[in-house]
């Protein structure tokens, strides 16, 4: 599955771009890394979340409407934990198009441990939110990941005992849509899987007008051995949600894929120019978005996008790459209709994240770095008539000006945790992705940046079909 050729050059048109929450943006603080830089499109507006800020963005131009301002401000006199600074980490941000509302969700790091939830009251992400907290009886849920599902907001964490010296297993959780959307009381299903042997879970998220067969379960997909060297498995759950109680989750289909050696996970070994400093390879889980797309017309069929961090070669050539999935039928009999692996030289691409649009062409973005490049951001794309498994040439969004750094007791090797690839509500097609990047050597002085572009086929201006 390596690609190491190339092919013609991504087939894109550039769209608005601009800087995110970070150093540069006026009115951040400088608070943490890694950033977990993740943003999603609206109707007019783009919504940019990392540790632990948010700002709001004018789609149009790019021009900061508000913020970046601290999450916990949305908890205010809702819960104590989920509005206490430095206590809360891993937020997402996606709009749920089908009611025109923003959903933010991130964790609390210490006990009583709570899943924090937010959904706005309108499309406008600068207005109110009904504020959610569901504590966690199991104990302490980290990197928490968010899907936008018809019937419910679902959620997937690795779950860890309250001190996190010791790892369960991932969780499942389903929040109450209905209740949330109107402001009522919610409450959160969560199942464990009880196996501390699988990791790098995804729940799904829609993108598309299309909504999944009626009665169709939410679908989640994890890596079945974290951290263990090579294996040929993904492993698909379905949770079928009941909203008054008595959700459950089966599975697992075991999906055969070509072999991939994970990347290297909680150490320093990307390489950077100009330091010594490595980062972190994020092998231990698939990347986030899990996107998942329903097709209609001539050719019907449901997808499922997803991405993860692979090692490549060995010794002196050794580098990382995003290998990526696209998975058909996964109501019925899962199949792997197409996958690669995007490797064209010696450099490291990885923090992946993957979706497509309505016509079927695809986006992968991630970082990139080497000893000979500071890290910084570039996509690759394939449309449908491309051959399977084939990316396009690259192209660099963002060349980054600084390398990370710092003393080993504060882990400089942290990078990520994730990056986000989404795609715009309004036209259906338009791609925004965002990502880090440093503008100057240095440790926790991290800026990022949200790049749009579309493929040939997508009007910007035509409404969604």
């Amino acid at each position: 599955m390596l690609q190491e050729t190339t092919g013609p050059a991504v087939s894109t048109t550039p769209g608005v771009s601009f800087l995110g929450i970070g150093t540069g943006l006026a009115g951040y603080t400088d608070c943490c890394w890694p950033p977990d830089t993740n943003a999603s499109a609206g109707t007019t507006q783009v919504v940019e979340i990392v540790n632990l800020s948010l700002a709001v963005f004018d789609k149009s131009s790019g021009a900061v409407m508000a913020g970046p301002t601290d999450l916990t401000n949305l908890f205010s006199g809702v819960d104590t934990s989920c509005s206490t600074a430095f206590n809360i980490s891993d937020p997402t941000v996606a709009f749920d198009r089908h009611v025109g509302r923003w959903v933010i969700d991130f964790i609390t790091v210490s006990s009583p441990f709570k899943f924090c939830m937010a959904v706005s009251t309108s499309g406008d992400a600068t207005g109110t939110y009904n504020a959610y907290a569901f504590t966690d009886s199991h104990g302490l849920p980290d990197y928490p990941k968010l899907g936008v599902w018809p019937d419910a907001y679902y959620l997937s964490a690795r779950q860890f005992n309250a001190s996190g010296t010791a790892y369960f297993g991932p969780v499942a959780c389903a929040a109450d849509r209905v209740a949330m959307v109107t402001g009522a009381t919610a409450t959160l299903q969560c199942i464990q899987i009880n196996n501390g042997s699988v990791d790098g879970m995804l729940p799904a998220t829609l993108d598309g007008a299309t909504n999944p067969p009626s009665g169709s379960p939410e679908y989640y997909l994890l890596i079945p051995l974290p951290d263990s060297g090579a294996s040929n498995m993904l492993e698909l759950f379905q949770f079928h949600y009941v909203r008054a109680g008595g959700s459950t989750l089966t599975g697992p289909a075991n999906i055969a894929v070509a072999g991939y050696q994970e990347a290297g996970s909680f150490g320093g070994f990307v390489p950077q120019l100009g330091v010594s400093t490595k980062l972190d390879g994020l092998g231990f889980s698939l990347m986030y978005r899990l996107a998942y797309r329903n097709f209609g017309g001539s050719s019907p069929h449901e997808s499922l996008l997803a991405t993860q961090n692979v090692s490549v070669g060995s010794g002196s050539s050794l580098r990382y790459a995003p290998r990526w999935y696209e998975i058909r039928s996964p109501g019925t009999a899962p199949v792997v209709y197409q996958q690669g692996t995007y490797s064209p030289d010696a450099t490291y691409r990885w923090t992946g994240s993957i979706a497509m649009d309505r016509f079927g062409d695809i986006a992968l973005g991630y970082s990139v770095s080497s000893s000979s490049i500071n890290p910084g951001i570039a996509y690759t794309g394939r449309k449908p008539g491309n051959p399977l498994g084939k990316m396009q040439v690259e192209n660099t969004i963002l060349s980054g000006s600084g390398s990370q750094t710092g003393p080993a007791f504060d882990q400089p090797y942290r990078w990520g945790d994730y990056s986000s690839m989404a795609v715009d509500p309004t036209d259906d097609c338009t791609f925004w992705y965002a990502n880090e990047f440093l503008m100057s050597n240095g440790l926790g002085n991290w800026s990022t940046y949200i790049a749009s572009f579309r493929f040939p086929r997508c009007n910007p201006a035509a409404a969604s079909q």
